[in-house]
């Protein structure tokens, strides 16, 4: 018997009606036996100021993200691509939980990351998200990548994913991340 894997996911997106938390709520729905999945609002997360990056000064919102990392076994974070780039909000999520405060709980922790978009399915933004992946420590899966190209098309008004094609990829994401995180922990 193998055992439970605890995903965190994370939206790059504070949209109500976001395709890339869209992309979180259908993994919620896909995963595989054995895996759960816990959405993070990013919202409550502010600005990184270096002054308060210390135990006994961190905001709430940080807190509780280090946490809700730590205690995770793997991530998934969905990133839409602004400027060619991951968003501010989730760059600085990843700042705040990279700090070295009582140990990043970032470093060594398993990663998948997915996006929708324009065009291009927000792959310049996961090229970025990967080199930011490196240098906290994250290790990331390579493959498969998912990159919901002209999402606009494959999204209800509501942000939930209606294509098939792109929930079996997500479905094909989560298979992976799961035989990724055993891998790594020996299993």
């Amino acid at each position: 018997m193998t055992t439970p894997i605890h995903v965190v996911g994370i939206s790059g997106s504070l949209r109500a009606v976001s395709w890339n938390t869209g992309l979180l709520r259908a993994a919620a729905e896909l995963l595989p036996q054995g895996m759960s999945l816990e959405i993070i609002d990013l919202a409550p997360v502010p600005l990184y100021n270096q002054d308060l990056d210390k135990p006994e000064l961190l905001p709430d919102g940080v807190r509780q993200l280090r946490e809700r990392i730590r205690a995770a076994d793997a991530l998934l974070i969905a990133t839409p691509e602004y400027n060619y780039s991951i968003p501010g909000v989730l760059k600085n999520a990843i700042d705040w939980a990279s700090r070295p405060i009582q140990g990043s709980p970032l470093s060594g922790k398993p990663m998948a990351m997915m996006g929708a978009g324009g065009m291009y399915g927000t792959v310049r933004a996961q090229l970025h998200l990967r080199q930011i992946a490196t240098s906290t420590d994250m290790l990331q899966l390579n493959r498969p990548e998912v990159r919901i190209g002209r999402a606009w098309e494959k999204f209800d008004t509501a942000g939930n994913l209606t294509d098939e094609p792109s929930r079996l990829e997500i479905r094909a994401l989560l298979e992976a991340l799961a035989v990724w995180t055993r891998r790594l922990r020996g299993e």
